[in-house]
């Protein structure tokens, strides 16, 4: 059987992923549930008190909890392009931005595990937003759509393993005012963030936000459930992360851990010991060689990502690994909302220690241009931090989430969990800030990211496919 799958593989144009000795019986089915829009902070096994995530936390307490994950971007297109792809982003061209399209050359997980003998489904988001079509696909990269999955499994072969991917798109706004209130949230319990301003505005706009994330929790239940009725959860690998983090002023498209930080929690009775926390750094290019090592694929040569599965077999809890202590993301075009229809380019560095952020442009506005701030999304939140821009108790807040920033910044995290007091400058940071500014351009050489390599960079020229064309823009 392993012979004849691999000649199959081959056939199909799998290779060089080819499949190891492994029996259709062994494989394991693939869940990936993934919401729209949500920091790592907000669930139950993180230590919430307001939230209640339940499946969250049950995938999590019979699997393992990443304390460190990260997504690729903090931006919907490009966060979903490195998970399907296994590359960061500023190897995916025009998959690099926001409403881009993704080239059919880069090629992605579900493609490999369907030639590879796997029924393939998606439900709700997948890649995107952006259009399938230029980049040469005739079907979202993520799978071909279904209405549930209930309808997924109900047409599925019988005795084919499956992938199917999940894409929430909670708690992506715009959100029902006082939704959260309604339900029975009580808005005292909230604990606001430090970059955002404690007000009951924000604390109200922040229930609105745990209303969605609880009904994507809600659903992933259903989900989970349903393959627990099927008998087969016991071998499925189950991995529930979100894209990037939550639409709040200096969170999402920012690299601080407000905007990259994710929620992760991956399960595998069969293979995986459970009630683990690992403290290792995860990022989610590692997704994709995860399951295909999981698959008895080999991951492919380009991917960017390395396979987590070494450590979730083991029975090692903490710090698991050697080698996983820093993470690398990255941020083009957004919205079109510049003068000209350009992006913010930023790259950063986060390890245990620091988080280091490289501003390519930082005569740009880093929230898209004034007086909409376009990179924020339209909320509470944002009118609230840009009418109390000039009220002393509150203007430090417009400050860190529109004004502009200097090239280098350099988080003290010990120091300044949070993120927001810049060291950069600072003389006795230099050596720091010296050493992991290296280490960052050589890793970003290593894996030719044009921003460092001197080749074209082409991440503003790039078609841009949502409402603003950045093409018809004119250049102030």
């Amino acid at each position: 059987m392993a012979s004849e799958l691999s000649r199959r593989a081959l056939l199909l144009g799998a290779a060089p992923a080819i499949l190891r000795a492994q029996s259709r019986r062994e494989r394991p089915n693939i869940l990936f549930a993934i919401s729209d829009d949500q920091s790592w902070l907000h669930t139950g096994a993180s230590g919430d008190r307001v939230v209640k995530t339940p499946a969250f936390d049950r995938v999590a307490a019979s699997g393992v909890r990443f304390t460190h994950s990260f997504c690729c971007s903090p931006s919907c297109t490009p966060s979903r392009g490195g998970i399907l792809t296994g590359q960061a982003i500023w190897r995916l061209e025009e998959g690099g931005n926001l409403w881009s399209t993704l080239d059919k050359k880069f090629k992605v997980y579900p493609d490999m595990l369907e030639q590879a003998g796997y029924q393939i489904g998606l439900q709700g988001k997948g890649w995107g937003p952006g259009r399938i079509e230029p980049g040469g696909h005739t079907r979202n990269p993520a799978g071909p759509n279904y209405r549930s999955f209930d309808e997924f499994l109900a047409g599925r072969e019988k005795g084919k393993p499956f992938c199917f991917w999940y894409g929430s798109t909670d708690p992506h706004r715009p959100y029902e005012k006082g939704s959260g209130l309604k339900s029975g949230m009580r808005i005292e319990d909230v604990q606001v963030p430090p970059w955002l301003p404690d007000h009951p505005a924000m604390r109200s706009d922040i229930l609105d936000y745990f209303f969605e994330i609880q009904r994507f929790d809600r659903n992933l239940g259903d989900i989970v459930a349903a393959i627990e009725k099927a008998g087969e959860l016991e071998n499925t690998l189950v991995i529930v992360t979100s894209d990037n983090g939550m639409p709040f002023p200096r969170a999402k498209t920012n690299l601080y851990d407000s905007g990259t930080r994710m929620p992760l929690a991956i399960a595998w009775p069969a293979r995986v010991p459970g009630g683990r926390v690992i403290d290792d750094f995860a990022g989610h290019a590692d997704f994709a060689p995860t399951i295909l090592e999981a698959c008895g694929l080999r991951p492919l040569p380009e991917m960017t990502g390395r396979s987590l599965l070494s450590i979730l077999t083991s029975r090692r809890s903490g710090s698991a690994a050697p080698g996983r202590d820093r993470l690398f993301t990255a941020r083009e075009r957004h919205t079109s909302m510049r003068a000209g229809g350009v992006g913010y380019p930023m790259r950063a560095m986060r390890t245990a220690e620091y988080l280091y952020v490289r501003n390519y442009e930082p005569d740009r506005w880093p929230s898209g241009d004034p007086p909409d701030y376009g990179d924020i999304d339209n909320s509470p939140a944002k009118e609230f931090v840009i009418e109390h821009r000039a009220t002393p108790k509150f203007a430090q807040y417009f400050e860190v989430s529109c004004a502009k920033r200097p090239a280098e910044e350099l988080y003290d995290l010990k120091k300044d969990p949070g993120q927001l007091t810049n060291v950069a400058a600072a003389s006795e940071y230099r050596a720091a800030k010296q050493k992991i500014s290296g280490e960052l351009t050589k890793h970003l050489r290593e894996t030719k990211d044009p921003r460092e390599t001197g080749g074209p960079v082409k991440f503003d020229e790039y078609p841009y496919y949502g409402r603003a064309n950045p093409q018809r823009r004119q250049t102030k």
